[in-house]
């Protein structure tokens, strides 16, 4: 197994309490360590707070989705794809058309 895994800080999994207001409403989401941090970069990244963020992605997705099963798995699968490249509403310029990406990105 790859030393890189196994030998991990276990300071990175370690879980956290954070309460958010959604919808109006406060609740509490259960993440381990290394995603919270993920998400404060992504927050970051578009000039949010971190609860601002994740109030904003929830009302969003819940809007494009319905419904949302399970919140803490999407903001970890958020994360992921963070990591993986993609950038949400992301601005490029496709020959003279311009266009946002959402769900796909190099």
């Amino acid at each position: 197994m790859c030393k890189v895994f196994a030998e991990q800080d276990p300071q990175g999994y370690r879980q956290i309490n954070r309460s958010v207001r959604i919808g109006g409403h406060s609740t509490s989401i259960q993440l381990e360590a290394t995603f919270w941090k993920l998400l404060d970069e992504i927050a970051e990244s578009q000039n949010m707070t971190t609860p601002r963020f994740i109030s904003t992605l929830y009302d969003e997705a819940l809007q494009a989705q319905g419904e949302i099963p399970n919140f803490a798995s999407m903001l970890r699968t958020t994360c992921a794809l963070y990591l993986r490249g993609v950038r949400a509403c992301a601005e490029t310029v496709v020959g003279k058309n311009q266009t946002l990406i959402g769900e796909h990105a190099a």
